[in-house]
């Protein structure tokens, strides 16, 4: 879809977007066809290869900032293309497989200009793996009050204690930022973010398995880990302020990839109510499948034009909060609905491996959880009603 009642998608945002999905289509889904169905990722060498194309045609790292190497796309810009980038097997939790860009987290551009070419710049330009560490064993959805690993100043550096979990890469990641309670005085303002380098003494990470079969998760821990003071990013105390607003943001492409798993559902399913047949009929003639693509239809596109009015407003500048919340809250439940569909309409096919719907099936649970439950998301809703 490239345009709503008073509004058409740029040009050059349309011919990047399909340029994007015949990438995915003529490079990605044929690769995945040939690995595990369960793979996490490509083989190094494909990666490399298809990074190579895609550097080539000026598609890496495109939300990055382009005085470091991005494409300085906006937060509807990139809604757009993640949409296209998650119509594979991989897509839910590895859009594009990567072959897009690896991201440092955010929060990076908030430390200095040496932080930046230190880390980001790295990142962005070999594709490296990162983490972002601020769920605790105590929660999740509520860091300010939930954090309790500990940092303590002794001298020019900082003692950290504690422990993180749920942290995708940590095991793998060449480094990330971690989120500490450095005074436990001053609650939401006593949060601080560390840079935490890869085989830094202290700092472990293991990894689990979930029904999630890509970005495993770990448990991280902090035993006396000892971390140069340099090593704050931005002031102390500042750790919440410098995420919570990059994290409204992108719960806006992270609602795309939902929506971009769930169109491609959609449309494996109508293709195959065309050709498969119930007692000499083809299922698209059957009123009750019938209905279930309507009902996917309606909610899809209603999906949509969440995620681009939210990510609008944010890109405006103007407090995006609700909007984010109601774009994550219906596009992760719509994406459970359309994907269930898919499998009943498939049949026996819909929970084979030789079909990318039983992956996204169980992936897609994790979604109503991920980037905060829905229950919380519906309690910022309410907040805001009653404001």
């Amino acid at each position: 879809m490239d345009s709503f009642p008073g509004y058409t998608l740029p040009s050059e945002l349309a011919l990047l977007r399909d340029q994007v999905r015949r990438f995915i289509r003529e490079e990605i889904i044929p690769l995945e066809q040939r690995l595990d169905p369960d793979a996490p990722d490509l083989p190094e060498d494909d990666y490399h290869r298809l990074m190579t194309k895609t550097k080539a045609a000026g598609l890496w790292c495109l939300s990055a900032p382009e005085k470091y190497g991005g494409g300085g796309l906006n937060t509807f810009a990139m809604s757009i293309l993640l949409e296209e980038m998650s119509q594979h097997r991989m897509g839910l939790y590895n859009a594009g497989c990567g072959t897009f860009g690896r991201y440092p987290p955010p929060v990076i551009y908030g430390g200095t200009e040496e932080q930046i070419q230190q880390y980001a710049v790295p990142t962005l330009r070999d594709g490296l793996y990162t983490f972002f560490a601020i769920t605790e064993p105590s929660g999740g959805s509520d860091p300010a009050g939930a954090i309790q690993c500990r940092g303590v100043k002794q001298g020019d550096y900082w003692i950290l204690n504690g422990t993180k979990t749920f942290i995708s890469h940590a095991h793998e990641a060449e480094w990330g930022v971690v989120f500490v309670r450095t005074d436990p005085a001053k609650g939401r303002k006593g949060i601080s973010c560390f840079i935490i380098d890869k085989g830094t003494p202290g700092f472990t990470a293991r990894p689990f398995r979930t029904i999630r079969t890509v970005s495993l998760p770990n448990e991280v821990a902090f035993e006396d880990c000892q971390i140069p003071a340099e090593k704050m990013i931005g002031q102390e105390g500042d750790g919440l302020a410098l995420c919570l607003d990059l994290l409204t943001r992108q719960r806006f492409p992270y609602s795309s990839c939902n929506l971009g798993v769930a169109v491609a559902a959609h449309r494996m399913a109508i293709a195959h109510a065309k050709q498969r047949q119930t007692f000499g009929v083809p299922l698209s003639q059957r009123q009750a499948i019938q209905w279930m693509l309507a009902d996917a239809e309606v909610e899809l596109r209603a999906t949509r034009w969440l995620i681009w009015e939210g990510a609008w407003k944010a890109d405006r500048g103007e407090d995006a909060r609700l909007e984010a919340s109601i774009a994550k809250l219906y596009s992760s439940e719509v994406l459970g609905r359309v994907i269930d569909s898919a499998v009943q309409i498939h049949g026996g096919y819909g929970v084979s491996k030789e079909f990318p719907l039983e992956r996204w099936y169980r992936e897609a649970r994790v979604r109503r959880i991920g980037e905060g439950p829905s229950e919380v998301h519906r309690m910022v809703i309410a907040r805001a009603l009653f404001r």
